[in-house]
């Protein structure tokens, strides 16, 4: 645990990355589309749930464990996917997942990851999952899925809320772009953090390893990373969701569905989990809070498939609360990625062992000695629609 700064909260490491990175950079990861609205809303509707405990249950043991997209997992969540997290901190992508093996949860490796495939395979075997963006280069989506499932990566995460980039105006004011171009004030930003700049400067940038079909040989990394950006597919639609169900025989997830006949039409061409995302406020501002939006989902998935929600998950209270309102667990981005970036493996480690101890005392606290008995009567003056959601 050396150099893992003091940290009894998500937002203690999220303050302890902000003072270890250039502000370009930290408002890289940190930052919405336009006026964040989304990104706020997605925290808000957390701290608005309000809850109802059950009182005089022998809680003097409790069981965190759940069942996740049909498998064990020592808590109800999943890291989801996050990019470019080399040059938050170099080995980021591979920190993280080790700590999730070490925390017996599922890992999900994006699509602009600063690690391979099989690099993650190697580093951390625990569970995988594969995520996917999909990208106008058919022969390199398709190349990628085959490499997932050729390292036997358990699932595979199709992300549907990304026809086009989001307009993220921090990046534009902080004149963040890829590829780099230099200029006084960023150059000013960068030797602002000595250590970062330098480790950047001497070992090269990161570089996103998923990405280097997209590119001519010897393309430099900003160059990769800006690739992405130009290479989405708008014209994915229903039919290629459903090719690319027949191409993945294993556990086949889709991220980014708000709606529930959207919802209703995944669960009918045979999907085994959806995950209620808004990209973290990342891409649309104006969408609705992942939380709002939960339990519609839930009721139209009705159990066929199982339901996850990400967007706002600061704290083990938040699983609680998510679960109550229709989820089966949740996916968490941010607070793993603050964890690497303060303190490498050790952070993410304690990232996710912040939320384990207040997920535990929150159960204790609400009479829940099982994640099972975690339901919709929990949430105070909440309506009866709200669906456990369980495959």
């Amino acid at each position: 645990m050396t150099g893992l700064p003091r940290a009894y909260s998500i937002e203690d490491l999220r303050r302890a990355s902000r003072r270890r990175l250039p502000r370009a950079i930290f408002d890289f990861f940190d930052g919405g589309a336009e006026d964040e609205l989304t990104l706020a809303d997605n925290c808000a509707a957390f701290r608005s749930v309000r809850l109802a405990p059950r009182a005089l249950v022998d809680v003097s043991a409790v069981d965190t464990g759940a069942q996740v997209l049909g498998a064990p997992s020592s808590l109800p969540l999943a890291v989801a996917p996050t990019g470019a997290v080399g040059f938050g901190r170099r080995g980021g992508d591979i920190a993280i997942a080790r700590a999730a093996a070490r925390a017996g949860v599922p890992y999900t490796l994006s699509t602009s990851a600063t690690a391979s495939i099989e690099q993650i395979a190697d580093a951390a075997p625990g569970r995988l999952w594969f995520q996917a963006y999909i990208l106008r280069h058919r022969p390199l989506l398709e190349s990628l899925i085959a490499r997932a499932r050729a390292a036997d990566y358990e699932g595979l995460m199709i992300t549907v809320d990304l026809p086009v980039g989001g307009k993220r105006e921090r990046d534009l004011r902080n004149g963040l772009s890829f590829p780099f171009h230099y200029t006084a004030r960023n150059l000013r930003d960068f030797a602002s953090q000595p250590a970062w700049a330098l480790d950047m400067l001497c070992r090269g940038l990161p570089v996103m390893e998923s990405l280097k079909g997209l590119e001519a040989p010897g393309a430099d990394a900003t160059r990769l990373a800006s690739s992405v950006g130009r290479s989405y597919d708008p014209s994915f639609d229903w039919a290629r969701l459903e090719a690319l169900r027949d191409l993945w025989p294993r556990k086949l997830i889709v991220k980014g569905v708000l709606r529930p006949d959207d919802a209703d039409r995944l669960a009918r061409l045979g999907c085994d989990a959806v995950v209620v995302s808004n990209h973290g406020g990342r891409q649309l501002d104006g969408a609705a809070a992942t939380l709002d939006a939960l339990p519609g989902v839930a009721q139209a998935a009705a159990g066929r498939m199982e339901v996850l929600v990400d967007g706002g998950v600061r704290r083990g209270g938040d699983i609680l609360k998510a679960l109550a309102m229709g989820a089966s667990a949740v996916l968490v981005g941010r607070a793993t990625l603050w964890g690497a970036i303060a303190a490498g493996e050790a952070g993410a480690v304690r990232a996710l062992d912040i939320l384990r101890e207040e997920f535990q005392r929150g159960m204790q606290l609400c009479g829940a000695r099982r994640v099972a008995e975690i339901g919709p009567d929990l949430l105070f003056g909440a309506p009866r629609t709200s669906q456990k959601n369980t495959v």
